[in-house]
């Protein structure tokens, strides 16, 4: 296994250099002098002499490679340089507003394990029933409504008619029900499919029979058997579900103003913010290498048809 883990952190590392290049290019190739930008933001005068200034500051007078080699031994040490809005570090901006996006994705992923694994298996175990009909229907339908769409439905209905929750900021739990609603619904659709669909899959195996043969309960035999093995194949789009319920909080915030690090992202690109920019993508970037090398790790550990091949080669 340590010889696993090893092979597959130095895959990943031509990646990484690979994002923190294309993240480093995307900035220097838009139209705009960062420098002007830097001086505009704050409703400053963009004068000649202020523009050759701040560019010194920066290092954009520098060539091209010199200037990614500086950037990217800074973001190694976490320097991001400033903001150009509040003038204060980028990771100080967003260790600030990580813990809000963080509390609105666990709290959509427990939404999603509770409601979706139980059902799930109910759809698998009554196949054909008025009930997996509807569950169905009802799945086609979540996965195909964007998440925006979702929010504001959402928010009419339980804040403008009911009046029962709030329309956007952080305060009460009351605050984070409708977004990690919100947030949690699409995944919730995808993921009763794929347990439905793995647990029919695991139904056809001869194991089952087998149990059957012995005389062992229903329910001893898809709870114990079944399920557990349709679990093993949904880890990886559990573990991913982390990363991109984090991505996916981009739009959420923007519809609750939610104050997380999507809200200041979007701050960040309306405002030319590049600094943050650079960092969010970074960040980002990071998240779903961390969680698709921790996913798999825990399959390579947890399956053994994995293993054995992966010990073969």
């Amino acid at each position: 296994m340590k010889n696993y883990i090893i092979k597959r952190i130095v895959s990943i590392i031509p990646i990484i250099f690979a994002i923190t290049f294309l993240a480093f290019i995307l900035i220097n190739i838009v139209p705009s002098d960062p420098a002007e930008v830097a001086i505009r933001v704050n409703d400053a005068v963009a004068t000649p002499e202020a523009i050759e200034i701040t560019r010194a500051e920066l290092g954009l007078d520098d060539p091209f490679f010199v200037r990614y080699y500086n950037w990217l031994r800074k973001s190694v040490q976490l320097d991001f340089g400033n903001s150009y809005i509040s003038k204060k570090p980028v990771l100080d901006e967003l260790l600030r507003v990580l813990p809000a996006t963080i509390q609105l994705a666990l709290a959509s992923l427990v939404i999603i394990i509770i409601i979706s694994i139980p059902i799930g298996v109910l759809s698998a175990v009554y196949k054909d029933s008025l009930f997996d009909k509807g569950v169905r229907s009802i799945v086609f339908i979540g996965t195909a409504m964007p998440n925006y769409w979702i929010g504001l439905l959402l928010i009419w209905l339980f804040s403008v008619k009911l009046n029962l929750l709030p329309t956007s900021g952080k305060g009460d739990i009351k605050h984070l029900i409708l977004p990690s609603i919100t947030l949690s619904l699409t995944y919730i659709s995808i993921y009763i499919r794929l347990i439905r669909n793995n647990m029919l899959e695991n139904m056809r195996e001869n194991y089952v029979l087998y149990a059957n043969v012995r005389g062992l309960r229903q329910r001893s035999i898809v709870l114990k058997h079944i399920l557990k093995n349709s679990i093993h194949s949904c880890i990886t789009a559990f573990g991913m579900s982390i990363a991109q319920l984090i991505a996916g909080t981009f739009v959420i915030e923007s519809i609750f103003a939610w104050p997380g690090i999507g809200m200041l992202c979007i701050s960040a690109i309306f405002n030319r913010d590049y600094p943050v920019i650079q960092a969010y993508i970074l960040m980002m970037a990071f998240i779903f290498i961390i969680c698709n090398l921790v996913v798999d790790i825990i399959n390579y550990y947890i399956d053994p048809r994995m293993r054995k091949g992966i010990d073969a080669k």
